[in-house]
């Protein structure tokens, strides 16, 4: 009941928002509200910037994308500053066809439904509502009443452009059903549907010799002609093509590149006249933004062909390529899986990031300095701090190569092994391993790779295993050392003791014999070893500390175990070194005594409360740790 509920308030809604009324009372709306005139191309830059803009580093990120598209964000930026913003302006860049290029599954398909759907929703707001002449097929814009003459007046007061003419099917009914009498044309307030065929269209091209241009631009009505005597009379003709549906908003051109060249050419006039030719009519008007996409290899295919040259002016070419980011690619996976019928199946913490660094391996180039490697790279472009690097070697790496990430292992692909293996196992739970194993056994059944490729993409996965082996140990090492805390916190204070007294260069007192001994230097460097801090790091490293620990005081705050992240993972590492034999012996011994099944009892019950894992990929990691150890 809720959700009819839902629906009845929905339909009461656009019932509100409906309006109907003259073109003189438009007028009054255009004069308070001159955004409702706007161009199809300036509707979709405001409907993204309406969503919200950030300035993150120098760089704009676009809300409207949010939690749809991941790891883009310079690709968007690129996309709306390089065509939507400059269309919205009326620069020339309108007058251009976009072209969305880039690899399978990168997120094409993903941005134009987007679009789409914005679109309809935008619609549906003040900011932005859009008014049709009643009645019209094509949802025409009823500023095109005003004659040609007059427009010039109509833009100085108003500080409207007015582009386009009046349709056909309009011009007629103005002088048979008004008598001529602009201010009595009836317009209303339409909204944006693609199901129901309002001002969103798709054309995909289908079979060249069975499709008809009619798909395009609509088609005579040969029921009505001996009606109205004449092919030529507009309303013996039915204005349902998808150029004419999609009129004020936005037509998805699939696979644009396909296309028989007879369809390619009626978008040579609108995109630059806007304007294309149906039946015997004069040229309709048509204010639409067209969004083809495609993979690269078409798009060459399709420039070496001279017959296309005339179109290739008309094209404005983005390419979308995959992600670059760890972090981003993971977010894709956990949506993907949300949407399936799997998501109830427990995927053990790091599954999904382990399959990411392989996939993300596959798409990054060498880089061409030598003392970076695939995984450093890997690591900078996911924002980590590489010691030794920074954000402008990043920006570097960047430009090195035009067409990183337009290549390599696609999200399907991953998104089919992670589903097969938990198919194929029929378990509750899943993890690193088991997916890294069913992506190496995938590779066998890819059709596109190549032996050479394949041994590559073993070493990235022998890589991502390398990876997952460290993240591995982090956690369970710190799931014991929790259990040991006291011997943790005990570490630490001996150790800022230590510190203190050799910054300060005063000596400390045996608490049992009382006399005064230096700092315990052997200490603080196996601590301090485990972090890579150098020996000539080491006396800034022991300064910095201080500097914390009086800060805190300043504040009244104790410096304590958590108050330094590096430290804290020190004395961690240190403190899992000297528990390396038990963590051993608890792992892999198959009867354990007492106190030894307590310890992997506490270890299991953190890993389950704190980390994400349930019990059985816990016990799996413990297992796995204990191997690690054991080699």
């Amino acid at each position: 009941m809720d959700i009819l509920k839902k629906i009845e308030k929905y339909r009461e809604e656009e019932g509100n928002m409906r309006w109907e009324g003259t073109f003189a009372e438009y007028l009054e709306i255009v004069k308070e509200k001159p955004w409702v005139a706007q161009s199809a191309h300036s509707r979709v830059y405001n409907m993204i910037k309406d969503a919200g803009v950030e300035e993150v580093d120098g760089k704009r990120r676009y809300s409207f994308f949010r939690n749809q598209i991941y790891g883009l964000e310079e690709a968007l930026e690129r996309l709306v500053e390089e065509y939507f913003h400059p269309a919205a302006k009326r620069l020339d860049v309108r007058k251009r066809i976009l072209l969305l290029m880039g690899p399978v599954s990168g997120g094409k398909s993903t941005l134009v439904t987007m679009l789409k759907r914005g679109l309809e929703a935008y619609s549906r707001t003040d900011r932005g509502a859009i008014y049709a002449i009643k009645g019209c097929p094509m949802h025409e814009d009823p500023l095109h009443l005003i004659p040609q003459h007059l427009r010039d007046e109509f833009h100085q007061e108003y500080g409207i452009r007015i582009e386009g003419n009046l349709s056909p099917l309009n011009m007629m009914r103005l002088q048979q059903e008004y008598g001529g009498r602009i201010e009595d044309v009836v317009v209303e307030r339409i909204f944006f549907s693609e199901d129901k065929r309002v001002g969103v269209g798709t054309f995909s091209p289908s079979d060249p010799k069975s499709q008809d241009i009619a798909d395009l631009t609509g088609s005579i009505d040969f029921s009505t002609i001996a009606q109205y005597g004449s092919e030529s009379d507009p309303r013996a003709y039915r204005f349902d093509g998808e150029l004419n549906k999609a009129n004020r908003g936005l037509m998805e051109f699939q696979e644009m590149l396909k296309c028989d060249e007879k369809f390619l050419w009626h978008l040579l006039s609108l995109t630059q006249e806007g304007n294309f030719k149906a039946g015997r009519f004069a040229l309709i008007s048509a204010d639409e933004m067209i969004v083809a996409h495609t993979n690269e290899t078409e798009y060459r295919s399709f420039i070496s062909n001279k017959k296309n040259e005339a179109l290739h002016s008309r094209i404005i070419v983005m390419p979308i390529p995959y992600n670059l980011k760890v972090t981003e690619e993971e977010k894709i996976y956990e949506k993907m899986i949300r949407e399936s019928d799997v998501s109830d199946v427990h995927i053990a913490p790091h599954t999904l990031k382990v399959a990411a660094m392989f996939t993300i391996l596959t798409r990054l180039k060498e880089p061409k300095k030598g003392d970076v490697d695939l995984i450093k790279k890997m690591r900078l472009y996911d924002g980590e701090n590489v010691e030794g690097y920074n954000s402008a070697d990043v920006e570097e790496m960047k430009r090195e190569y035009t067409d990183e990430g337009m290549s390599g292992i696609d999200p399907r692909y991953v998104i089919n092994r992670i589903s097969s293996t938990i198919i194929r196992k029929e378990v509750p739970s899943i993890n690193a391993l088991d997916v890294l194993r069913a992506l190496k056994e995938g590779l066998d059944q890819h059709p596109s790779i190549t032996q050479e490729l394949k041994e590559k993409y073993l070493n990235y996965i022998s890589l991502a295993r390398k990876e997952y082996d460290d993240i591995a140990k982090k956690e369970v090492q710190k799931a014991f050392v929790y259990s040991y805390e006291e011997s943790a916190k005990t570490l630490m204070d001996n150790y800022l003791d230590n510190v203190e007294a050799y910054c300060n260069k005063v000596k400390l007192r045996d608490p049992l014999t009382g006399e005064e001994i230096n700092p315990d230097e052997k200490l603080m460097r196996s601590i301090e070893e485990q972090i890579g801090i150098s020996e000539n790091a080491k006396k800034a490293f022991r300064e910095e500390i201080l500097i914390r620990i009086s800060a805190y005081a300043r504040k009244g705050k104790r410096f304590d175990y958590n108050s330094h992240d590096r430290l804290r993972e020190a004395i961690q590492k240190k403190l899992f070194a000297d528990l390396k034999d038990v963590v051993k012996i608890t792992t892999s011994s198959k009867t354990p005594d007492e106190q030894q099944l307590k310890k992997i009892n506490e270890v299991v019950a953190r890993l389950i409360d704190e980390h994400g894992y349930n019990s059985t990929s816990a016990n799996d990691l413990l297992r796995y740790v204990g191997s690690l150890l054991n080699r």
